[in-house]
């Protein structure tokens, strides 16, 4: 039996409140790919990243992620998926009034973990795998822009999540601190993720080809990279 796709939908057509934002979309995400979603700001990359998290309903089409139907998803199945989702966002989103290290004691505690052998252990593997081992007693505002960007890469990995989405997330940095960050997601693509990115970072494409959806004129479709 051939793997279920991670992400899929079919003449799924995207909404924000009634205006049609995205028509006709059909795109297949499967396990382990590493996927970018590109396109101008305001052809509807932000609110297609909505639909998959549960923010905006599906109110056309088909679709399913990580094994969730989109069309019928209920208020109270959204935490429940967001746990099969890792999120990270351009803006870090991480809590000021914390360390790093309770940052993501707070996730792990607001989804349910209760161990605390077992939260702490989580907390040093998924920090050692961004390579911010030595910063989890410092508070967000004491680490620059890119280790916050690894923190929130780190802190979207905790639930072992099926599918990683990442809006922007070089959004906010400078070009070097960027692709250290897309080497962070390089890698943990390659250790299984798979990875979902909304960007308008070209450089990132042309160093790091790979899949390539394109939000343009209310459509999504997938773009063959040529080399130029």
């Amino acid at each position: 039996m051939s793997q279920q796709p991670v992400l899929f939908l079919k003449d799924a057509s995207i909404f924000q409140r009634e205006n049609l934002i995205l028509s006709d979309v059909s795109v297949t995400v499967d396990k382990g790919e590493f996927v970018y979603l590109i396109g101008k700001t305001g052809t509807g990359k932000s609110s297609f990243m909505k639909t998959l998290y549960g923010d905006l309903p599906l109110q056309k089409g088909e679709g399913s992620i990580v094994g969730y139907d989109l069309p019928s998803l209920k208020e109270n199945d959204i935490p429940f998926l967001r746990r099969k989702l890792g999120v990270v966002f351009q803006d870090f989103k991480l809590l000021n009034d914390r360390t790093v290290h309770n940052n993501l004691l707070f996730v792990l505690t607001a989804t349910g973990w209760t161990d605390k052998g077992r939260m702490e252990n989580k907390i040093n593997e998924v920090l050692d795998k961004v390579g911010m081992k030595t910063k989890a007693f410092k508070f967000p505002y004491q680490l620059s822009g890119g280790e916050q960007q690894r923190i929130a890469i780190a802190r979207a990995l905790l639930n072992d999540p099926e599918l990683i989405l990442a809006d922007e997330p070089t959004g906010n940095l400078d070009p070097q601190t960027s692709v250290e960050v897309m080497e962070v997601l390089q890698e943990i693509n390659k250790n299984g993720n798979t990875i979902l990115m909304a960007t308008h970072d070209y450089a990132l494409l042309l160093k790091y080809p790979s899949k390539t959806l394109k939000c343009d004129e209310n459509q999504i479709f997938e773009v063959v990279q040529t080399t130029v």
